[in-house]
């Protein structure tokens, strides 16, 4: 592995780094907090995973003893499985670039690596925020568990060289030193049901491209990845933070928001869960979008193709369309679920909404565009020839 101190800031932690990152978690009073309440003050537990920690000098070690047995218990505690399709598309000895829709802060990276681990690829780094980062101890369990950081809410200067060195960053990842990358379409996760891929993402990606279009797009190996969840992460927060922003075009969620929709992600019932892989998009792909206009044309349709992946392998389940049919209050659907799954659908809206202390009837407006706007994309995109973007 090529290894340059140019990243320091944002790359994940080194194996060599990670004894002393055991060591300052092990210190660290914040940290010993969360340990008491995530193990209910179980000393004999605690004791043990102190010294397990002590143990672990390598980034391997941490996320066999820790991240995938502690996201195994969340996906038997709080969902009802997690399948995943497209394997037949990567080989394990190829790194990626997975630009993925983004629905919960936590899982949909984290769900990936726990697939990749079983399945014996690598795991994947992981683009994470620097807004998540409010505690040092988070930071360090993020990058010990191979995230780097994507720095945001930074002057528009210091944005402009925090975006060259991620893009250098992921480009060296991927071509150089083997690893892939997990990034998610757009900053923030969709709240209103619609996966859109930004083309700010991909411009900066290309700004570390010192080939043509084509071929610097092409080395990335881009994988557009879907994750559907059969009931939406934080629900009823994201239904709760829409309408706050109606009412308040100047709000702003704080660190505490961040931290609450963390928590609620990993406990929350979340149904089934799909992950699915496209195919590469090839250097074929990237051609037929790159004849015409200019770049930033060409980063528009390479979106738009993304997006068209995503919805095309976006599972949609009997809520989605139970959803689309009440509110366009039809019966287009009707053939795609049971009365009793209606029923039940129905049955958790009241039930999260009655978490939300706002206008039910606008709420309930903006819980189901939620679910039913899936359907939507895949009636207005996926319906189409993918070549005629």
């Amino acid at each position: 592995m090529l290894v340059s101190n140019e990243f320091d800031e944002i790359r994940p932690y080194y194996d060599a780094e990670v004894p002393a990152i055991m060591t300052r978690l092990l210190d660290d009073p914040v940290f010993t907090r969360v340990l008491n309440n995530l193990y209910a003050a179980d000393e004999a537990k605690i004791k043990e995973v102190r010294e397990a920690m002590r143990q672990t000098t390598n980034v391997e070690a941490f996320q066999r003893r820790f991240m995938v047995p502690f996201l195994e218990s969340i996906l038997k505690s709080s969902t009802r499985g997690l399948t995943i399709g497209g394997l037949e598309h990567l080989k394990k000895d190829q790194s990626y670039l997975f630009i993925s829709n983004h629905r919960d802060i936590v899982l949909d990276s984290a769900l990936l690596n726990v697939e990749m681990y079983k399945f014996g690829y690598k795991s994947t780094e992981i683009a994470i925020g620097s807004n998540l980062l409010v505690y040092k101890w988070i930071e360090d369990i993020s990058r010990v568990n191979r995230s780097f950081i994507v720095k945001r809410n930074i002057p528009v200067r210091q944005m402009l060289e925090a975006s060259n060195l991620l893009s250098a960053y992921i480009r060296e990842t991927i071509t150089l030193n083997g690893n892939s990358i997990w990034i998610a379409q757009r900053e923030g996760r969709s709240k209103d049901g619609l996966d859109l891929t930004s083309p700010a993402l991909l411009k900066m990606l290309n700004m570390s491209n010192n080939r043509k279009f084509v071929k610097g797009f092409t080395e990335l190996r881009i994988v557009p990845m879907s994750i559907s969840y059969e009931i939406e992460p934080c629900g009823n927060e994201k239904v709760a933070e829409l309408l706050k922003r109606q009412a308040d075009p100047d709000f702003h969620k704080t660190e505490k928001d961040d931290l609450l929709s963390m928590v609620s992600g990993l406990k929350n019932q979340k149904g089934r869960v799909q992950i699915h892989f496209s195919a590469p998009i090839d250097s074929n792909a990237v051609n037929s979008l790159s004849k015409e206009g200019n770049v930033n044309d060409r980063l528009k349709r390479l979106a738009e193709y993304i997006d068209k992946q995503i919805y095309t392998n976006y599972r949609l389940f009997p809520n989605n369309y139970i959803a689309y049919d009440l509110y366009y209050n039809c019966n287009k659907y009707i053939d795609q679920y049971t009365t009793e799954e209606q029923s039940l659908f129905i049955e958790l809206t009241h039930q999260r909404l009655k978490l939300v202390n706002e206008d039910r009837a606008e709420a309930m407006e903006l819980w189901l565009k939620m679910y039913s706007t899936p359907v939507l994309s895949f009636e207005n995109c996926c319906q189409k020839d993918l070549s005629e973007i």
